[in-house]
């Protein structure tokens, strides 16, 4: 690069757009140590200690991870958990530090990023794993799924460098969403590497596919994978219950798992639960979920004896749990967030007749705050070796922090759509609504590292096509209905579809087919129904398409342009939305 980061930094100093910049001071280092003693130390109630991870999206090493401010809560969901965002979500937990305030909200992010540092990184996080295990009598590590997709080395490696780590890490069970994005011989090669237990009661195979005899974990039922697992600690008995995606041929490309079903299976999931209760006479019942928050929510109203649910998908960072009533008593509900950001810590304490006690915490995981474990960290260093020169590749500085997460277009979003338009000459540009993907603060450098953390997945073709006016009006609205849906069992996963040369109005609590009008291209004119508009975008789910990966388009624009610069993010304008908690700074 010909500006380094410090001189790009001065330079904004001298123009007085560096607000918040200072890195953290002596005194903030000095009293880390103090600090974590306070907020790791968590003395262990009961006889069961639950540690939940999800939604870690490859990310080995510490990162950067803003929290949404447009997370809109739909109908009955509306401003409740999880959709309260900023200071209507600390409006629930008053007593946060400002430190965990930082974790929890986009609140003066980049200022907090600077004076907090990183988060996550697997070689901190066994740090904290064990200190939390060593805290109470008897515990068990649970991950939510979306652990081997997300950077460029689990790409690469197939996911294999996740599963190795999660292996060190001591991860118990876990299920899946984004790990069926490989093809079927890559997802079982790494489940017989993996040393604990993968579990989905939701995914059997087709009947075709159980007539030409392909391989499955019961015969009789279909069941790909065990439904369930027994675990005992502390003389207690534990059913975990595996809940995969369960729209994954929907959401993500279905041709490497052809002979895989999937579905929410609330009756089997039912019935499974009773059987469970009858047969194996657990102490308490765990569903370990990717449904996302607002299906579990519903789901616990609907299934009785589930205690807990640890929920996943949905990167929902909740500070406290939700109590969900059903005919059979009460189900707690929680989300632990992503990029292994936070660690949930569930503590259950067991009566004579079930689970009489809990309590919960949603630990965020200060880098700066916890040493890193020098094995793990030994691990990450040998498997990322073989890639570092590529993923070091210094591509552009920004001026303005990137970010992906929210129901709307990010900057790191706008980044993508505006570089698809100008590379392949496009009107207008098409990106999903993807919600994994790190930050960058302003004044960094774009690396390729920081590029595939938006864009590495295992079909990520871009396309140039001609679309009608009218066909690109049916995209948006299909991506709305599945989005704001006001039932959870029909929102079928991701964020609002990401868009660059288009402006349009949306109505969240509009009715199917009817939330998207007045759609215009970036220069004012109407959108037309009949006209053709040249569109680029990438990671179709259908057919795969035959263009360059989309990184490489990207970039190529970020070495072209050398310094990112954002004059507005496209983003619709909002209608009918008011007194929305799940809404700040838009």
């Amino acid at each position: 690069m010909s500006v380094s980061r410090r001189d790009f930094i001065h330079l904004l100093t001298l123009s007085g757009m560096a607000t918040g910049l200072s890195g953290c001071s002596l005194l903030d280092l000095a009293n880390a140590s103090q600090s974590a003693n306070n907020l790791y130390d968590v003395p262990a109630l009961g006889q069961v200690r639950l540690l939940h991870i999800t939604d870690t999206h490859g990310q080995l090493n510490p990162i950067y991870f803003r929290e949404p401010n447009v997370n809109l809560g739909i109908g009955n969901a509306r401003n409740r958990l999880p959709h309260r965002v900023g200071k209507k979500l600390l409006d629930l937990v008053p007593d946060l530090t400002d430190q965990q305030a930082h974790a929890f909200t986009y609140l003066n992010f980049s200022e907090g990023a600077e004076k907090y540092g990183e988060v996550g990184g697997f070689a901190h996080l066994k740090t904290l794993v064990d200190r939390l295990r060593n805290n109470a009598g008897g515990s068990l590590l649970l991950d939510g799924g979306d652990t081997w997709q997300g950077s460029g080395t689990a790409l690469w490696t197939r996911g294999k460098d996740m599963v190795g780590a999660c292996n060190l890490l001591g991860v118990d069970v876990m299920t899946g969403h984004w790990e069926f994005t490989y093809k079927e011989d890559e997802i079982r090669s790494n489940i017989r590497d993996f040393t604990g237990d993968f579990v989905a009661q939701n995914i059997r195979a087709t009947e075709d596919a159980l007539f030409d005899g392909v391989e499955v974990y019961d015969e009789d039922t279909g069941h790909v994978f065990p439904p369930y697992v027994i675990k005992i600690v502390n003389g207690k008995r534990l059913a975990i219950i595996g809940q995969a995606f369960p729209y994954t041929p929907i959401a993500n490309p279905s041709r490497n798992i052809p002979d895989w079903r999937f579905g929410i299976q609330e009756e089997g999931l039912r019935e499974l639960v009773g059987e469970l209760r009858k047969s194996e006479k657990p102490d308490g019942i765990v569903l370990l979920s990717h449904n996302g928050m607002d299906v579990d929510l519903k789901l616990a109203s609907r299934v009785s004896g589930i205690d807990v649910i640890l929920g996943g998908h949905t990167h929902d960072g909740v500070p406290k749990p939700v109590e969900v009533k059903n005919a059979g008593g009460t189900t707690l509900v929680t989300n632990a967030g992503s990029n292994g950001k936070f660690v949930g810590v569930v503590d259950l304490e067991f009566g004579d007749n079930g689970l009489i006690a809990y309590q919960y915490h949603l630990l965020p995981v200060f880098a700066r705050m916890i040493p890193a474990n020098v094995e793990m960290q030994d691990y990450i260093d040998r498997v990322r070796k073989p890639y570092q020169q590529t993923l070091n590749e210094e591509l552009a500085l920004t001026e303005g922090l990137l970010y992906r997460r929210g129901n709307f277009n990010g900057s790191f979003d706008q980044v993508i759509c505006n570089a698809l338009i100008r590379q392949l000459d496009a009107e207008i540009a098409l990106s999903p609504g993807f919600r994994w993907g790190t930050s960058v603060l302003p004044g960094e450098v774009i690396t390729m590292d920081r590029l595939l953390d938006q864009t590495a997945i295992t079909y990520p073709e871009t396309y140039v096509r001609t679309m009608k006016g009218g066909e690109l009006k049916s995209v948006l609205e299909s991506v709305a209905d599945n989005l704001f849906n006001p039932d959870p069992y029909f929102q079928q996963g991701g964020d609002m579809v990401r868009t660059g040369g288009l402006q349009y109005s949306c109505s969240p609590n509009g009715v199917s087919g009817k939330r998207i009008n007045d759609l215009r291209t970036n220069n004012g004119e109407p959108v037309e129904e009949r006209k053709d508009y040249k569109v680029a975008g990438w990671a179709t789910v259908g057919s795969r398409s035959t263009g360059a990966p989309v990184w490489q388009t990207i970039a190529d624009d970020l070495r072209d342009r050398q310094v990112v610069r954002l004059n507005s993010i496209d983003k619709p304008r909002l209608k009918g939305i008011t007194d929305n908690a799940g809404l700040a700074d838009y």
